[in-house]
């Protein structure tokens, strides 16, 4: 073989085959759109509770969704309170058996989330709620808002 042939196979071969960087690369990014997708396949929900006539119905909802679509792998709930509802959920008041179906959905991923005008109103902290509830610090409606905003389904039983 000639050296001119032996230069011109190297130089095809190697502009045939990518640089190891850019089939990282290609994989890196292969890898997230993938993890994208698997995001995408998690539905997301927030279900907004005031009344306090309806925190039972409403938990067993959650209970329920959560089963419904094969546990928390499959579904990301959020529950905004606010209103007389919040009343359920303070630790000195709160029925033995709210608080417990409260932490069964904490476990699967719920994530309760108190309404900051709501708990001023009432003259309750954080440490008056169960554990795990976070403050919508702009109020419980514009928290809702903001969930819609990112994709989640809005749900008023």
């Amino acid at each position: 073989m000639h050296r001119r042939d032996i230069l011109t196979s190297a130089f095809r071969l190697a502009c045939a085959t990518p640089p190891i960087s850019i089939m990282a690369a290609q994989h890196a990014e292969a890898e997230a759109r993938a993890a994208a997708q698997a995001a995408a396949d998690v539905s997301k929900v927030v279900y907004h509770l005031s009344d306090l006539d309806k925190v039972d119905f409403v938990l067993g909802n959650i209970h329920n969704h959560y089963a419904g679509m094969g546990g928390s792998a499959h579904v990301r709930i959020a529950l905004v309170v606010h209103g007389p509802a919040l009343k359920a959920f303070h630790l000195s008041a709160a029925a033995a058996d709210v608080s417990k179906r409260l932490e069964e959905l904490r476990q699967l991923g719920l994530a309760p989330i108190a309404c900051i005008n709501t708990m001023r109103a009432q003259n309750v902290t954080l440490k008056d709620l169960p554990p795990g509830f976070g403050v919508a610090e702009k109020g419980g409606v514009v928290r809702l808002a903001e969930l819609q905003s990112q994709g989640y389904a809005y749900l008023r039983p």
